[in-house]
């Protein structure tokens, strides 16, 4: 069991793109096993690898629906669609602490990804599943949730954070 040091905000990394995972091996099981102790640590819905410092598109969720866990782990995610439907939502960020906004995401969306043995896989996610996702894959295209809002609450809440 491994426990990663998070990475906080602002961060130069937090505006990387993360590359495309293409080795699955016993290397990148142990990475995901790695950021799956770190999300369960820090009580987290979702953990992308660049808030552990890693740029690869990784991410690993478990919204806990039912006080059940559901892991999933995801390797090279990608939202093939979006619904129209919308729905706004109170997002936080383990890296972000102490700062929280609403968010305006769609509400169902369609992906494709990997598992941690390379076996392609799709997915649909509804409500929380379908926000935690989406996310976690802004971190993995060098967005936070911060990105959505206008530049002056986005600055507003950096200095919090600051403090």
């Amino acid at each position: 069991m491994a426990i990663l040091n998070l990475v906080f905000g602002p961060d130069p990394i937090f505006e990387q793109k993360a590359s495309k995972v293409t080795t699955f091996d016993n290397k990148l099981q142990q990475k995901l096993s790695d950021m799956t102790d770190t999300l369960y640590h820090h009580k987290a819905l979702g953990i992308g690898a660049n808030m552990l410092g890693i740029l690869e598109q990784l991410v690993v969720v478990d919204i806990q629906e039912s006080g059940k866990k559901q892991l999933y782990k995801l390797v090279n995610p990608e939202i093939t669609s979006f619904s129209d439907e919308t729905s706004v939502m109170m997002e936080a960020s383990l890296s972000f602490p102490g700062i929280k906004a609403k968010i305006k995401r769609p509400a169902n969306i369609e992906l494709i990804y990997y598992d941690e043995f390379g076996v392609k896989k799709n997915m649909s996610a509804a409500g929380l599943l379908a926000r935690v996702i989406q996310h976690e894959i802004d971190y993995l295209n060098g967005k936070t949730f911060l990105d959505y809002l206008s530049p002056t609450k986005r600055k507003m809440l950096i200095l919090k954070i600051k403090r």
